[in-house]
C-alpha cells in the first residue's frame, strides 16, 4: 500500500469534486491511500508537489484541475507551464499522473471530469501508480 497526495487547483468546484472522485476511486480500488491538497491555481500545483516529494511522505501524486480556454493567452500560460513543471517532476523521478485537464469550454470539461464518461481523475491515478510500480522495478 502506497500514500498518493491528490493536489488540486480548486477553480471549478463541481469539476474537480468529479475529477477528485474519479482519482480517489482508482486509487483506493488498487490498496492506496488519498490526501487532498487544494492550492490556489494550476501554476501552483507542481510547487506543491515538489514540496511534498522532499517531505518524504508521500509516495505519489496525482495532479487535478481545470484549464478553459478564455479570451486571453494566460490559457496558453498555465496550460503549457503547468504541463512542463510536472514532467518536470517525473523526469526526476517522481510518481505523478497529470490530471489538469484542459478544454475550450465547460462542456468538454464535464466530460472528462465525469467519472462515468471520461475519468481524466482516474486515468491521472492510474499513470501515478504506473509510475510507482516501475520506479520500484528499477530500485537498487
Amino acid at each position: 500500500m502506497a500514500k498518493f497526495l491528490i493536489v488540486e487547483a480548486r477553480f471549478y468546484t463541481d469539476l474537480n469534486d468529479k475529477l477528485i472522485e474519479g482519482a480517489r476511486a482508482a486509487l483506493e480500488d488498487a490498496g492506496h491511500q488519498t490526501e487532498v491538497l487544494t492550492v490556489p491555481g494550476a501554476l501552483e500545483i507542481p510547487g506543491a508537489i515538489a514540496l511534498a516529494a522532499e517531505s518524504g511522505q508521500y509516495d505519489g501524486f496525482v495532479a487535478i484541475g481545470v484549464v478553459i480556454r478564455g479570451e486571453t493567452y494566460h490559457f496558453e500560460i498555465v496550460a503549457g507551464e503547468s504541463a512542463r513543471a510536472i514532467m518536470a517532476l517525473t523526469m526526476d523521478g517522481i510518481a505523478i499522473g497529470n490530471g489538469i485537464i484542459t478544454v475550450e469550454n465547460e462542456i468538454q470539461a464535464q466530460v472528462r471530469a465525469d467519472p462515468a464518461q471520461k475519468n481524466k481523475g482516474g486515468e491521472a491515478a492510474k499513470a501515478a501508480i504506473a509510475l510507482l510500480d516501475i520506479a520500484g522495478r528499477f530500485a537498487r
